[in-house]
């Protein structure tokens, strides 16, 4: 683990997000938001780090509501095509640099993935919260997808911990702002520059019950250590009840079938408890603080 200093400064967002926005789930992702206050007012639109007020979202009506990852695969005519993507490469370069700037000083970091459907009321919120409360008073950094949901409960836990709240929000169709949990914020456009930050930061992956994103979050982590293309760090998957399904299915499906090898299971535990989760966390960090410092290479 390297030996980074707290950070200094960073991006928050103090807004509450409005309690009657309806939660979805994209993995780390966002909510659709309904209008409250004035009915009559659109509310204002979010687009990376730009707010569009209700008159700028008239004027650009032509533009649609498309996210940027759907512009950058979209099949166009060729002019368009050739005119619009050197532009969204700087975009995309600018998510990197961004990311790169804000997170670099965070420290030891855990990354914690979980469905923006849970609610305050079920146990996996507090599960969720309980888990990033100890990851915090070990002197950890909480890194979520600043959504609502089992990521907000982490990083409540992080701030009651005393540790450093992270939230990297995605800009989606339907919009949410980070809950208000996080200390330092980071808005992204683009999920493949935002998955890149949850890897490179973090010194293990705990993964609560959730949909899509937080299988595709947990499956991208499983194939870059399998294939060596990050260390070999912790990932654990917090749920009996809702992952010894899939656990069972990856052994009686998956092995014999001669798409995985037998050591590729061992790359996830699995718990309930969320002191456990913490002393998993708490051994390897240990063991890689005796080893040789992990170099800016880490990921190749």
């Amino acid at each position: 683990m390297t030996d980074r200093r707290a950070p200094s400064r960073g991006r928050t967002d103090g807004k509450r997000p409005d309690k009657s926005r309806k939660q979805a789930d994209a993995g780390q992702g966002a909510a659709p938001a309904e209008a409250t206050g004035q009915p009559d007012q659109p509310l204002q639109r979010r687009s990376g780090r730009l707010v569009l007020g209700p008159r700028a979202a008239q004027q650009l009506a032509g533009r649609g509501r498309a996210t940027e990852d759907e512009k950058l695969f979209e099949r166009r005519n060729r002019p368009a095509f050739l005119d619009s993507d050197p532009w969204r490469a700087l975009r995309i370069l600018s998510e990197f640099v961004d990311g790169f700037d804000a997170l670099a000083v965070v420290g030891p970091a855990v990354t914690v993935f979980g469905s923006a459907r849970t609610k305050p009321d079920d146990p996996v919120y507090e599960t969720a919260r309980t888990i990033g409360r100890l990851l915090a008073r070990d002197g950890f950094a909480v890194i979520t997808g600043g959504g609502p949901g089992a990521m907000e409960g982490a990083n409540r836990g992080a701030q009651e911990g005393g540790g450093l709240s992270v939230g990297c929000n995605i800009e989606l169709p339907h919009e949410q702002a980070i809950n208000p949990y996080v200390d330092l914020g980071v808005e992204f456009r683009y999920f493949f520059a935002r998955k890149t930050m949850f890897v490179k930061y973090a010194d293990a992956f705990v993964i609560l019950p959730g949909g899509f994103g937080t299988l595709d979050e947990l499956f991208e982590a499983l194939t870059l250590i399998q294939t060596g293309k990050v260390r070999h760090f912790p990932v654990v998957l917090v749920g009996s009840r809702y992952w010894r399904g899939l656990l069972d299915w990856m052994r009686d499906v998956q092995l014999p079938a001669g798409a995985i090898a037998a050591e590729d299971l061992e790359l996830l535990k699995l718990t309930d408890d969320p002191e456990e989760v913490a002393s998993i966390i708490r051994e390897y960090a240990a063991l890689a603080a005796a080893d040789t410092p992990i170099q800016e290479d880490e990921i190749r």
